[in-house]
């Protein structure tokens, strides 16, 4: 029987504690500042899918506990790490309807902050003791920077799909391929196995993302912590404007005005009405739907049990949550 949306959380509900305590652990003394924001960001919730989908994995590869446990850790770490910076570069001072770091600390502080997460994030990584999983972290690492570089001085390619999927890739995605592919790789697992799980973690975080994107249209002000429309008024191009203005003779210099921010208030509430009145919304969630399908057909060849049930349900909550 498949588990219901809650309870592929069930498995690993009594991990995601010591995920936590791990997170929270430092090999050597540091500001009294640093463990302040360490323990406000992590108390300030999150869905801790990351970590879920890393012990699931784990579980159903057979990886060592005790290393999927450092490794979610490791990518929870990064994952908040990415959050102090990119809060800071968009001048957000809430999150989930709570302060911001750059909202209560200088920005000098606030980066170096930032810095020292990504810091603890790779020596939690580097304390596993693999070094094909740190060429992985870091190259990780390495993709969510320069992708938030190329979304800072506004490079386009010329394909704004295309664009936009590299962006969701560099900045969500690439953290979901990690968490399975890097509990392949603890696992030791053959290169077919290691391959296949790195798709399934690509697809998950790509759809994730998506929706993420729909609900910043479709979702509730105060589940999100931030107004409806936030992409449009910050400039930035999501897949369901980009679905509705593809079919609109004045979509190109609509979107320019996007990216641009030209749009004042009445113009950008316009957008966000008319994208929402039509059928991208729903035309964005099927690219979500497409992509989990995608995903899942790479756990065919994977140990059947429920773990492998519970990922496969995963992807569903993905797609579905707040809906």
């Amino acid at each position: 029987m498949e588990p219901t949306t809650t309870t592929f959380f069930d498995l690993v509900r009594d991990q995601i504690p010591l995920v936590e305590a791990r997170m929270r652990s430092s090999p050597d003394q540091h500001h009294p500042q640093l463990q302040r924001a360490i323990d406000h960001l992590l108390a300030s919730g999150g869905k801790r899918l990351r970590p879920a989908l890393t012990l699931l994995t784990a579980r159903m590869l057979g990886t060592d506990e005790e290393k999927a446990i450092g490794l979610a850790a490791a990518i929870e770490m990064l994952h908040t790490a990415t959050l102090v910076h990119d809060d800071l570069i968009d001048g957000s001072l809430l999150r989930r309807g709570l302060p911001t770091l750059n909202a209560q600390l200088t920005p000098g502080a606030t980066v170096l902050t930032g810095d020292y997460i990504f810091a603890r994030a790779a020596h939690l990584a580097a304390s596993i003791g693999s070094l094909p999983l740190m060429e992985t972290f870091a190259r990780t690492l390495m993709t969510i920077v320069n992708g938030e570089l190329i979304q800072l001085f506004r490079e386009q390619s010329g394909d704004e799909r295309q664009d936009y999927f590299d962006r969701i890739y560099a900045k969500t995605a690439s953290l979901f391929e990690l968490a399975t592919m890097g509990a392949a790789l603890l696992r030791q697992a053959n290169q077919e196995i290691v391959e296949d799980m790195r798709r399934f973690g690509y697809q998950v975080g790509m759809a994730f993302q998506i929706v993420d994107d729909v609900l910043d249209f479709a979702g509730e002000e105060a589940r999100l912590g931030k107004p409806l429309g936030s992409d449009v008024r910050n400039g930035v191009l999501t897949l369901p404007t980009l679905l509705y203005l593809e079919r609109r003779p004045d979509g190109p210099a609509r979107a320019a005005a996007v990216r641009s921010r030209q749009l004042n208030e009445a113009e950008a509430e316009a957008l966000v009405a008319e994208v929402l009145a039509s059928d991208a919304i729903a035309a964005s969630l099927a690219e979500a739907r497409n992509a989990i399908a995608a995903g899942e057909t790479q756990l065919e060849g994977m140990p059947d049990g429920p773990e492998r049930a519970a990922l496969r349900q995963l992807g569903k909550y993905v797609t579905d949550r707040a809906f």
